[in-house]
């Protein structure tokens, strides 16, 4: 039965905060004074204004509660009632003109109680509006509920005084069964949510984390929703518990409940037809659209959420789309894309500047006898059409997965690889350094895209978008003793009766025939153990390709560095390369922290300053990740020498002048053959016949596609090529 209790009509519009929740002292709009920063003046209605309000059709429980600026005109209030304490501020008569939206200044045809109203704001058939403070020229129109409650939290993982801790909001990141969750909050960066959602067996840390949030609100209960300046909120069902930033438009909404939405002046926040949001945070410049539904959700700064998309216990890292799909349970870094009809992605930490194809389905549900396990999918994260994965599978950096029901978890080390599924063999085909072999312009494209969108206006993490970077070279580091080792056990299977060679007499072997080309190469077929959770074989295809790409990024890498980074630096001054390379050990692990990469010790050491006290609130902490970000460009460069001392097996004592110089070389070499390769892999779609079929002649399809050489991208490309160039040969002048 539902249960209606019923109270004197006196009541009504009062006591928002119960009595037993006041400090000494305090009335219930303490809280309310507090929010409302306005330097209006209110006063009483005078006699001839209440009159001509009763003449207008109003009503009010008692007319002294209405108090009102100096500026305020009767004659623009109509057919209203009104209930316990409004203040409204200056009214004048003209009207306000939004996207073709014209109405006139006024409050008219609604229900209003105990309300903050601001300077010449329109308020047209709204049926209830309760408890809320309202900005200056925002318009309210045919909005048939909008209230807060006392204990409102506006989408925050707190609890408000007097509550229970089971009311919280917990956002379930990466895994269904609740073991990775966080407690959302206004301005949370991906580095925290993931940061939060490891080191779960550390408890001391796990409760400072939830310390920080708790701490970051009062919890205090009374605080009124607010309505930011230049607020548009028209022909939308149930408002409950929001807070809208300045500038926000909100157009035809079914239900927002327990929100945060946060929008300013230089990046508005737009929501729209059908969508229902439940329990979360919107940041700021963020676009929903077209029969959304979000639950226990985060929206990073200039995300999108389109047509019919679904976000359930997910984050939803910066500059990232989601169309038509459904997200549940994810951890998603910046700049992520997902825009087609039955994507599906479930329990999986995507690290970012990844695209998800039409029918994609990442995260198995279910594949075993519990709830989803995870999938991590390291930046660049590519899986395409009708990619069928199993939890748990994990795949380096780059990883693009070719069409296929893929039918057992894998475990994918080898960073830039193509994935196939070879349902006529039962293989796992695996091609290392594809990217570089077939689609540089993709890879290149991408970097330079996702840099050009990042729309951001508060950085505190310096996001990484660069394909060459600490966390992929480090894998490539890696899978040049993995590819050799593969190599050798090829030569051992195929010709030698030692059967049991140990790990570094195969690696050595392997090493021994890549270096040299050996010709018994084109003899040998390739499988790798270990990738996937089954018995069939795992093939290896290009893998000398792959060997020879990998050596020379690794090369060419800090080469890149110093010319990104030390551009107007004369290498003729020692004490730079002295400065990056001396003291040079094996390099070191850098992890992804929600786009921002960061030495390992590094985040080891934020660990343990927030558990002892040297950072005290999500602040401070991100005053730390800004930092590391300025610290960023010096650290990446050191550790681009490292990684290629570690693979030429170089002391940095025997790196020399003639070494550097070699380097300079070779590195401008390479940069050549990558501004070629960027040319011709584009340059293949122009000359495909198949894909000009379709045009009556070359003017027709240039006009349709643009042509080649206008490509913005590829001019780009080339002025980058150029500019490296010039800068070598300046290093070079300096250094002979």
């Amino acid at each position: 039965m539902n249960k209606i209790t019923r109270h004197p009509i006196s009541a009504l519009g009062y006591q928002f905060i119960d009595p037993k929740y006041l400090p000494d002292g305090a009335d219930e709009y303490y809280l309310r004074n507090k929010q409302n920063r306005t330097k209006t003046q209110f006063r009483n209605l005078n006699a001839n204004e209440i009159e001509q309000l009763v003449r207008n059709q109003n009503q009010a429980d008692d007319w002294n509660k209405i108090m009102v600026s100096d500026a305020f005109n009767p004659e623009l209030v109509k057919n209203c009632k009104f209930f316990g304490l409004i203040r409204i501020g200056k009214l004048e008569p003209f009207f306000l003109e939004y996207h073709n939206l014209r109405m006139p200044v006024g409050l008219y045809n609604s229900h209003i109680i105990s309300c903050d109203i601001g300077d010449n704001v329109i308020i047209d058939n709204v049926s209830y509006l309760s408890h809320y403070i309202i900005g200056n020229e925002a318009i309210l129109v045919n909005v048939n509920e909008m209230s807060t409650t006392s204990h409102a939290k506006f989408g925050n993982g707190i609890v408000k005084e007097g509550e229970n801790e089971d009311v919280r909001i917990w956002l379930e990141l990466c895994n269904e069964n609740g073991g990775r969750k966080v407690a959302p909050f206004s301005g949370m960066l991906p580095g925290d949510a993931w940061l939060w959602s490891r080191n779960r067996t550390d408890a001391k840390f796990q409760s400072r984390l939830l310390e920080f949030t708790q701490n970051a609100f009062d919890v205090k209960r009374g605080y009124y929703g607010k309505v930011g300046d230049r607020c548009i909120i028209k022909n939308t069902l149930i408002i409950k518990d929001v807070w809208f930033g300045s500038d926000a438009y909100i157009k035809g909404a079914n239900k927002l409940k327990n929100l945060s939405i946060h929008s300013t002046p230089d990046a508005s926040t737009q929501i729209g037809e059908g969508c229902e949001l439940v329990n979360g945070i919107v940041s700021e410049g963020c676009t929903v659209f077209y029969g959304v539904k979000a639950v226990r959700f985060f929206m990073a700064a200039q995300t999108q959420l389109k047509y019919g998309a679904r976000l359930i216990n997910s984050y939803l890292g910066s500059n990232a789309t989601i169309s038509c799909c459904e997200v549940l349970n994810s951890l998603i870094f910046p700049s992520h894309e997902q825009h087609h009809n039955n994507s599906f992605l479930c329990a999986a930490l995507v690290q970012g500047q990844s695209n998800m194809a039409a029918g994609a389905t990442v995260g198995s549900n279910h594949n075993s006898r519990g709830a989803d396990g995870e999938i991590i999918a390291g930046r660049g994260f590519w899986p395409g059409l009708c990619v069928s994965l199993k939890h748990n599978s994990r795949l380096a950096t780059f990883t693009i997965v070719a069409k296929g029901d893929y039918p057992a978890e894998l475990d994918i080390p080898i960073p830039f690889s193509l994935l196939s599924n070879d349902v006529t063999h039962d293989e796992l085909v695996v091609m290392p350094a594809y990217w570089f072999q077939y689609n540089l312009y993709a890879l290149s494209r991408n970097a330079w895209k996702y840099e050009a969108r990042d729309k951001r206006i508060e950085k505190f993490q310096r996001l990484e978008f660069d394909f060459l970077a600490p966390d992929s070279m480090m894998e490539v580091l890696n899978s040049i003793a993995i590819l050799e080792e593969i190599c050798g056990t090829a030569y051992y299977r195929e010709f030698s009766s030692e059967k049991n060679a140990t790990i570094p007499s195969v690696q050595e072997k392997g090493k021994e025939l890549l270096n040299s080309n050996d010709p018994v190469l084109q003899e040998l077929t390739f499988f790798a153990s270990g990738w996937e959770n089954s018995k069939r074989k795992i093939r290896v295809i290009k893998l000398t390709e792959a060997y020879l790409r990998f050596k020379q990024v690794i090369n060419y890498y800090p080469i890149y560095c110093l010319t990104k980074y030390y551009a107007d630096t004369d290498l003729r001054d020692a004490s730079l390369i002295e400065k990056l390379t001396s003291e040079l050990s094996q390099p070191e692990i850098w992890v992804n922290l929600g786009g921002q990469l960061v030495p390992k010790s590094s985040m080891d050491q934020l660990i343990t300053d927030v558990k002892y006290d040297k950072i005290n609130s999500w602040q401070e902490l991100h005053m730390c990740y800004k930092k590391l970000g300025n610290e960023y460009e010096e650290a990446k460069t050191k550790h681009a020498f490292a990684i290629s001392f570690a693979a030429q097996n170089l002391n940095p004592v025997e790196f020399t002048k003639e070494k550097l110089i070699q380097m300079l070389e070779q590195a401008k070499s390479f940069r050549q053959w990558m501004s070629d390769s960027i040319y011709i892999s584009r340059k293949k779609d122009y000359d495909n016949p198949f894909r000009n079929m379709v045009y009556a002649d070359k003017n027709e399809r240039d006009q349709v596609l643009g042509a080649l050489e206008d490509n913005g991208f590829i001019q780009s490309e080339k002025k980058e090529s150029k500019k490296f160039m010039a800068q070598i040969d300046h290093f070079l002048t300096g250094l002979q």
